[in-house]
């Protein structure tokens, strides 16, 4: 026992040791941006720009019903659970441009502009097979982060914001069902909410010597029912992460993150809910959590001074959803930064 004690505070004395040598907070490092995964997690100096891209990639595949397995041809069996079509592989791919902008030291603004691309592959209960796909704009985000504490390594602040309903959710594809005439697609290849949308937050910042971290809160809110007589359903998130800094340019990240999502409510009219999963409401929520792992590089000298390049890799590790439903398999977020100051 007295050994195993020895070990355990031997390596807490390791772990923290970056920790003991205390600094200014400061965005001029590698880690001095969270990991490309998380967003409006920092705020800039008054009058500065930064212009941001994210591809991000996301798999789905197999389904689930809680945190249990589900076949395909369980789910199109009469006596399973009885649906005519499953869906069996999705994926997702988004394009999202940022633009950052400090009016004064104490408040950020920011835009966020998506552009999606879903494709949904399927079984029959006949033992055909078919895909559908949809492609668009998303919703546009609005943030304000306001800063409320900046004392020495630490910083807080909060995320005001929300999103416009741009995205439709009148996406049309043909099925066998209907060929050659288009359906509307169900709630997952929609590519917006189709309604103003809350998406509040608090963001904690700290950094010492060789290490940042950080913690961020945020969920979203649905302001009503949208035009098709649903509303999507609400979500949390909360993530945690540590950057270590390995040298002046270049910071590797860890972090846990957790989702948690509800049904939708109401019903599209358009759809009927025995044909596929993917068509009920009550079949739309889950909860996740994922470690994802990445890299920051930041260009800090020459013609590229200001720029940084970001990669994160998301490992779901554990996941329960209203199924069935697909599971998430990993996500892929590349990113591309470049902070101004035209000053």
């Amino acid at each position: 026992m007295q050994k195993r004690i020895a070990v355990a505070f031997g390596l807490g004395i390791l772990m923290a040791s970056p920790l003991r040598a205390q600094t200014e907070w400061t965005s001029s490092r590698p880690d001095g941006h969270a990991p490309i995964g998380v967003m409006a997690d920092h705020t800039h100096e008054a009058g500065e720009f930064m212009f941001s891209y994210r591809f991000m990639r996301m798999g789905m595949e197999g389904s689930l019903d809680g945190s249990n397995e589900i076949s395909n041809s369980d789910i199109v069996s009469p006596t399973g659970y009885g649906f005519m079509v499953t869906p069996t592989k999705m994926p997702m791919m988004m394009h999202m441009l940022g633009i950052m902008y400090a009016p004064s030291g104490r408040v950020t603004l920011m835009g966020m502009f998506n552009y999606l691309d879903f494709s949904m592959d399927h079984n029959t209960r006949a033992g055909g097979s078919f895909t559908t796909a949809s492609s668009g704009f998303g919703d546009i985000g609005l943030t304000a982060m306001v800063g409320l504490i900046e004392e020495g390594p630490t910083r807080l602040h909060l995320n005001l914001g929300g999103t416009l309903p741009t995205g439709s959710i009148d996406a049309m594809g043909v099925t066998p069902a209907s060929s050659p005439a288009e359906v509307v697609l169900p709630y997952p290849m929609q590519l917006g909410s189709g309604t103003f949308d809350l998406t509040p937050g608090i963001t904690f910042l700290g950094m010492a010597e060789k290490v940042s971290y950080g913690i961020q809160a945020r969920g979203v809110f649905r302001l009503g029912e949208n035009d098709r007589g649903y509303t999507v359903g609400d979500r949390l998130e909360g993530t945690g992460w540590l950057a270590l800094r390995a040298t002046d340019n270049l910071s590797f990240s860890a972090r846990g993150k957790y989702q948690k999502w509800n049904d939708h409510s109401g019903a599209d009219s358009a759809l009927n809910p025995m044909m596929v999963p993917t068509a009920r409401t009550d079949l739309r929520g889950g909860k996740r959590f994922d470690i994802p792992v990445g890299l920051n590089y930041w260009v800090n000298s020459g013609s590229l001074s200001g720029f940084r390049i970001l990669a994160e890799y998301d490992i779901p590790v554990w996941q329960s959803l209203s199924g069935p439903q697909l599971e998430t398999t990993g996500i892929v977020t590349i990113g591309l930064q470049y902070s101004w100051d035209p000053s």
